[in-house]
């Protein structure tokens, strides 16, 4: 059965009027027997069971045993067999694909959603290339148009050269500078301490610390007439030999190039703020915020031929890398024979058609309340961790849920719904395109995102990045599923791999914020949903991210031979989904958020507090601010216990309150410079888009600090940004 706000405006009109009926009947007995109640306290002995059960907690198990590892090994290798990029014959073959198995499985309802975005493409008939050029223009160094095969796995028609999608396109030459990761501080260290005028110059930067869109942003900024990325060894191979590499190792070869995109915002270029579909305006390609210059990525083996002969100082150790060379700032070459470098880019822009997968599994009690599992399809390659683990595990994990459903043995009491996303790798455009046709229902009835972009891509422990709401969840969810490695739970794993101790609290594993970068992102920064993104990581990055290397083999040989870190996690997954989708009581914990609020504010202290106090009058408020919050979360948990679960009203008035509670952070004026995030406490940071910010409105202003201009002019911004944080919004939420 559809629900209403779900479908497209395509679908037909009977579903939905039968979808909502069925909630309309539902709503009814809750608000029949809760209007006859006489208040929370009442005897309801006339309300129907389904409607005040309690979640039986054995459908755990049952979910659990009927995960099997050899059927996600089987996805993965089905996944992974041809490239698939967004856009492509490939995109639509998959989305299919899945719509058809899902209909098999018995799903209530499925749809694909198709939206027509601006996407990216090199053009193959006149490929990229970076050039070192001599005296006499002749060429010198010319680096390859595609990465070497070194198993057969790679050797496969239609895979895409290395590229950044987005870039400028065009040819460009000039001197060559080291920019070390390229970040603002970066550039500016280079200008400044330095004294190497960057404007006119090919800066060249690895990959690393932060977004490689924000990496061509500063290029961009500091005059810069193109950016070279390339992947450094200290940073992807660890110092590795030829014989510690692909394929005989998880790390980098010199020939593995990250392909990626340049995009700073999320959703269709064109339409920001509003979905593409087919009536939308579309801003002139003039007018949308994409790079100016051109920007491309090498491999380290590429970089080495080409920074060898750079000239100028040598630079402080902590921007050496692993390749044997020395590293020098340039600008320029020390051999005489060499001339300056060429960079021809010829990617161009270009609309084509992406397509969400849309499977729903209707709610027997509330199905108006919806629990969303999401992952994205797309891959610059075969894309063996980014995207197909998840897409594998999520392929998985609907199988048994349907499962259980089709057999009668349960239904969930909220809906369940799982998207499979098209051209995340461009920057979010299937997923956001869909909450911005469905922005209004969504932010009011969703009681969770749950995503999987990578579920595998380390052998460490589990990684979660959470709204605090969910932090509760997510610990009890992990306590019940057992450890790959089948010493413990997985909980146990993750705190033995990653503690963190609060203050006054035992520890417990570390959950970070949710940052940015995946098909959150557009239910958190733009609805106001609570989010987790979920996978199993290693300390850091895995090597081969977006390279023709990230194959199956890869996955089979280095990181779950046997697939039972998949099969963990696909089950960590389920049960996150199924506490959320059957408690009567939603497992949130509102004072969670406090928690994130002080360690909030006592970074801004700790980095802005002298000038703040300085210039702000009511910024000590903050403190007081935060701290009635927490009291009034703690009274708001206490008063849970007295919630009479016999009355459903009741119950479902707490459980709003507490889902509308992520809402209450949503600016709908969006951030300073940057409407399309609207989060004022968990927005990512502006300088990189992958990492979250203590308050970043705030944050943003007060980076762009400049003791040359005018006093007045740049503190009253900053003033304003902190009238949000008195929270009141949310203490009232939760008072009422």
């Amino acid at each position: 059965m559809a629900l209403p706000t779900l479908s497209g405006p395509r679908r037909k009109l009977i579903l939905a009027g039968v979808s909502l009926v069925v909630t309309f009947i539902v709503g009814l007995l809750i608000g029949r027997f809760a209007i006859s109640s006489q208040g929370n306290g009442a005897n309801l002995s006339g309300v129907p069971r389904a409607i005040i059960q309690e979640a039986d907690d054995t459908v755990h198990e049952k979910l659990a045993s009927r995960i099997k590892a050899e059927n996600i090994r089987e996805n993965l290798r089905q996944l992974t067999s041809k490239p698939h990029l967004a856009g492509t014959p490939a995109d639509y073959r998959q989305a299919k694909e899945l719509a058809d198995l899902w209909i098999q499985q018995g799903f209530d309802d499925v749809t694909i959603t198709p939206y027509e975005v601006l996407m990216s493409y090199p053009d193959l008939a006149r490929p990229n290339v970076v050039r070192v050029r001599g005296q006499n223009d002749e060429i010198l160094y010319e680096s390859p148009l595609t990465e070497a095969i070194l198993t057969p796995r790679e050797n496969v028609p239609g895979v895409v050269p290395p590229f950044n999608a987005y870039s400028a396109n065009g040819t460009v030459t000039g001197d060559l500078v080291y920019v070390n990761y390229g970040r603002d501080e970066d550039f500016k260290y280079v200008t400044e301490d330095v004294n190497i005028n960057v404007t006119g110059k090919i800066a060249i930067a690895r990959y690393g610390k932060i977004f490689r869109g924000d990496k061509a942003k500063a290029a961009q900024k500091y005059g810069a007439i193109g950016l070279i990325i390339y992947t450094d060894p200290a940073d992807y191979a660890m110092g590795a030999n030829s014989s510690d590499v692909y394929p005989h190792s998880w790390w980098l070869p010199p020939t593995g190039a990250q392909r990626g995109t340049l995009f700073v915002t999320d959703g269709d270029p064109e339409t920001p703020g509003y979905p593409s579909i087919d009536t939308a305006y579309r801003a002139p390609e003039s007018q949308i915020n994409l790079p100016a210059i051109p920007v491309h990525p090498i491999s380290y083996g590429e970089a080495e031929n080409i920074m060898k002969y750079m000239s100028g100082p040598v630079v402080t150790p902590d921007w050496s890398g692993g390749m044997n060379i020395v590293y020098r700032y340039g600008p320029g070459f020390n051999n005489q024979t060499l001339k300056h470098v060429e960079m021809r880019i010829s990617t161009q822009n270009q609309r084509n058609v992406t397509y969400n997968t849309i499977g729903i599994i209707t709610g027997a009690v509330e199905p108006d309340r919806y629990v969303i599992l999401g992952n994205h399809r797309d891959a610059w390659v075969f894309g063996a961790m980014d995207p197909s683990s998840g897409t594998a595990a999520m392929m998985e994990a609907a199988r048994v849920m349907a499962e259980m459903v089709r057999s009668g043995e349960w239904r969930p009491r909220r809906s369940l719904v799982f998207c499979s996303w098209g051209a995340e790798e461009y920057g979010d455009l299937g997923s956001f395109e869909w909450v911005e046709e469905y922005m209004k229902n969504l932010g009011a009835r969703t009681v969770a995102y749950l995503n999987v972009d990578i579920a595998v891509s380390g052998t460490r422990s589990l990684s979660v990045g959470a709204t605090p709401l969910l932090n509760r969840a997510v610990y009890e969810a992990a306590k019940r599923v057992v450890s790959p490695r089948g010493d413990g739970s997985l909980y146990d794993e993750w705190l033995k791999a990653v503690p963190q101790t609060v203050s006054g609290q035992s520890p417990q594993p570390r959950i970070d914020p949710p940052g940015s970068g995946s098909d959150h992102d557009p239910f958190l920064l733009k609805a106001g949903i609570p989010v987790a993104n979920i996978g199993y990581k290693s300390e850091s990055q895995y090597p081969l991210y977006h390279s023709v290397y990230e194959t199956f083999y890869a996955m089979e040989k280095f990181y779950d031979p046997d697939f039972k870190i998949h099969a963990s996690v696909t089950s960590f997954w389920v049960e996150l989904a199924r506490s959320l989708s059957d408690s009567l009581v939603l497992p949130y914990n509102v004072s969670d958020y406090a928690v994130l609020l002080e360690q909030s504010r006592h970074d801004l202290d700790n980095e802005y507090g002298p000038i703040l106090k300085l210039n702000v009058a009511n910024y000590s408020a903050l403190d007081s601010y935060i701290k009635d919050f927490k009291r009034v979360a703690a009274e708001f948990m206490n008063s849970l216990g007295a919630v009479n679960r016999n009355n459903p009203l009741a119950v479902r008035a707490v459980n709003d309150q507490m889902m509308q509670l992520e809402r209450t952070f949503i600016d709908p004026a969006g951030l300073p410079g940057r409407a399309y995030h609207k989060h004022v406490v968990l927005a990512p940071n502006m300088y990189n888009a992958y990492a979250a910010s203590s308050f970043p409105g705030l944050v943003d202003l007060l980076g762009q600090l400049d003791a040359s201009r005018d006093h007045d002019s740049q503190w009253k911004p900053i003033k304003k940004r902190i009238s949000p944080f008195s929270f009141s919004s949310s203490i009232q939420l939760l008072r009422h």
